[in-house]
């Protein structure tokens, strides 16, 4: 059988192009790789490299070899993680969300949260939901799509309703709510990781400009010292830590926004083997939700 050391070299070096720079990268002596390379020639038996008086580079079967020796260090790779996530998620339960609201909601109003219960600090991609559960790296992951799957059940926890704070000298800050359309032309400020909530309110409110800020500190205090809308929704205010930074001085009312697309129904998906170790988290989360 190969040494896998053998092949990580031979990956290396399919990449660095150059034995001194695979040796640097490794960080062996170049004499190492050397051997090495004639060690997988004799293992494989057959001719991996054409040696030149100041050059070496893969023949043909060598690009082949390499190829399979980069898939497989990413297998191994792969490997390693799955178990190391395994492990882990048989000793914690972790949660991850594709938008901010749940994660606030989960970090400020679960009052007994469980001690070996993990909450995401980033939002993770709705395109890899399915992976990042078939992997083990989260139990559970918070999403506005219900998943269906042989392995992967989800429940519906609530609704999540978009709403805007507007000025309240403004003549829209008058009405019991508001559409997107209405709010037209308008500058905002608005946090960047808003996951899904980010395309809707680009999508469905014309010709308006917004002004995204990666630091909740930076948002919280240009919405303080300005008088641009900004969005929320009552899972955004249970941190109330970061809301009271602006909140006694708001010139703003917050006024719920009525298009069906402010309206984003959030399901918990997780993998059919850990239902029931997910249940009373999701139990809890469904009688926190804000109504």
């Amino acid at each position: 059988m190969i040494e896998i050391y053998l092949l990580e070299e031979l990956a290396v070096f399919s990449k660095a192009g150059t034995l001194a720079k695979t040796a640097e990268q490794l960080n062996v002596t170049q004499p190492t790789v050397t051997r090495g390379m004639q060690k997988l020639e004799d293992e494989f038996g057959v001719q991996l490299f054409d040696r030149q008086p100041n050059r070496i580079a893969l023949t043909e079967t060598g690009k082949l070899a390499a190829q399979e020796a980069v898939a497989l260090m990413l297998a191994n790779q792969q490997l390693i993680d799955k178990v190391q996530n395994f492990d882990q998620s048989q000793r914690t339960i972790q949660i991850g969300s594709v938008l901010p609201g749940p994660l606030i909601l989960l970090r400020n109003s679960l009052k007994q949260p469980a001690q070996n219960l993990q909450i995401a600090t980033t939002l993770t991609s709705p395109a890899h939901t399915e992976s990042l559960l078939s992997t083990n790296t989260y139990t559970g992951i918070i999403s506005n799509k219900a998943l269906s799957t042989s392995d992967i059940g989800s429940q519906y926890l609530g609704t999540e309703i978009l709403a805007v704070n507007l000025d309240k000298f403004m003549y829209h800050a008058n009405q019991s709510s508001v559409s997107f359309s209405e709010l037209k032309g308008l500058s905002f400020i608005v946090l960047d990781d808003i996951g899904p909530w980010r395309q809707i309110i680009q999508q469905e409110i014309p010709d308006a400009k917004f002004l995204y800020q990666a630091q909740r500190d930076a948002f919280a205090e240009i919405t303080k010292y300005s008088d641009f809308p900004y969005f929320s929704t009552k899972l955004s205010r249970t941190d109330a830590t970061f809301f009271e930074q602006f909140d006694n001085d708001d010139n703003r009312i917050r006024i719920p926004i009525s298009d069906q697309n402010a309206h984003m129904k959030i399901y918990f998906n997780y993998l059919k083997k850990q239902k029931q170790r997910v249940e009373p988290i999701i139990s809890q989360i469904q009688q926190i939700w804000p109504v």
